[in-house]
C-alpha cells in the first residue's frame, strides 16, 4: 500500500513509521503524500484512539530531502513546495482530535523537527538530537517551526536554536521542555507505545477537545477561553464516556471508555 512509510494498527493504536532509511527519512513528495494518507486513515478509523509517529534506521528525520530539490528541473519555488507538502500535513495533524505521540531517535532536524513539534507528545531516545538547521543553508524556519517552537520552549530558547543552528541533545531537550521523556534507545518504541496505551484508555473525545482548547488558548482572550471551556464541557457532558465515568465512580470500578 505504501512505499516510503510503514502503517500498522493494533488495539486502538495506529503506528506510522517513516521508512526512507537510506536518506535518513528525509521527506520527498511521495513520503509527504503517504504520511498524509496514513494520517487520514487513522483519523477516520473509529477504532483508532491514538497515533504514533516514528522513523526507521538511524534517525527520525533529517528534514527535507535537499538532494531531490537540487535535482529538480529548473528553479524550485520553495514557498509553493511548502504549501503543497508540509503545510497540509501539519494542519491535518493539528486538526485531528486524537492524540499524536512522536518517538524520536537520532537526528530530528529542520522540517523533521517541525513534524515532531506538531505532535502532542514527544518521547525521546538518548541518541536524539534536535536542530533548527534552516539557517545553516541560508533559509528561514518552515514546517511550522516558527509557530510551534516558541510556544513549546519559549521565545528566547527558540531564538537561540533558530539563529545559531546548533543541535540540542536529548537531555537538554528535556530540560527546556522540548520533549516529554528521555529513554534509552533500546526501549524507545516500547516506552512510546506504553505511553500511547495510557492515552488509548482515556476518553478520546475529551482528549481531542482538550488538545484543541490548549492550542487555541494562545490566540484567545480570557472571555473567549471561558466560553470555549463552557462549550466543550457541554459537549463532553453529553458523551458516552462521561456517563460511563460517573457510573463507574458510583459502582467503585475503573471506567471502560469507548472514545464516544
Amino acid at each position: 500500500m505504501f512505499e516510503t512509510i510503514l502503517f500498522e494498527k493494533e488495539e486502538g493504536l495506529a503506528t506510522i513509521t517513516l521508512n526512507r532509511p537510506q536518506a535518513l527519512n528525509a521527506f520527498d513528495e511521495q513520503m509527504h503524500e503517504e504520511v498524509y494518507q496514513a494520517v487520514n486513515l487513522a483519523a477516520e478509523d473509529a477504532d483508532v484512539h491514538c497515533i504514533l509517529l516514528t522513523g526507521s534506521g538511524r534517525g527520525f528525520s533529517a528534514g527535507a530531502d535537499i538532494k531531490v530539490i537540487k535535482e529538480a528541473t529548473g528553479e524550485v519555488d520553495l514557498g509553493e513546495y511548502l504549501r503543497k507538502t508540509y503545510n497540509q500535513l501539519l494542519l491535518k495533524i493539528q486538526e485531528i482530535e486524537k492524540p499524536f505521540v512522536a518517538a524520536l531517535h537520532g537526528p530530528v532536524y529542520g522540517a523533521g523537527l517541525g513534524v515532531a513539534l506538531a505532535c502532542d507528545f514527544r518521547i525521546a531516545a538518548a541518541s536524539s538530537k534536535y536542530c533548527m538547521a534552516f539557517i545553516n543553508i541560508g533559509l528561514v524556519p518552515d514546517a511550522g517551526t516558527s509557530f510551534f517552537l516558541p510556544r513549546i520552549i519559549g521565545l528566547s530558547r527558540a531564538m537561540e536554536m533558530t539563529m545559531t543552528g546548533e543541535p540540542v541533545d536529548a537531555e537538554e531537550a528535556y530540560r527546556i521542555g522540548l520533549v516529554n521523556k528521555v529513554v534509552v534507545d533500546e526501549e524507545l518504541v516500547k516506552e512510546a507505545k506504553a505511553f500511547a496505551r495510557r492515552l488509548i484508555q482515556a476518553p478520546t473525545k475529551a482528549l481531542g477537545l482538550s488538545k484543541r482548547m490548549l492550542w487555541q488558548s494562545f490566540e484567545s482572550d480570557l472571555a473567549t477561553a471561558l466560553n470555549r471551556e463552557a462549550e466543550f464541557q457541554a459537549a463532553c457532558g453529553r458523551s458516552a464516556d462521561h456517563k460511563e465515568a460517573i457510573a463507574a465512580f458510583f459502582e467503585k470500578r475503573k471506567p471502560n471508555f469507548i472514545g464516544k
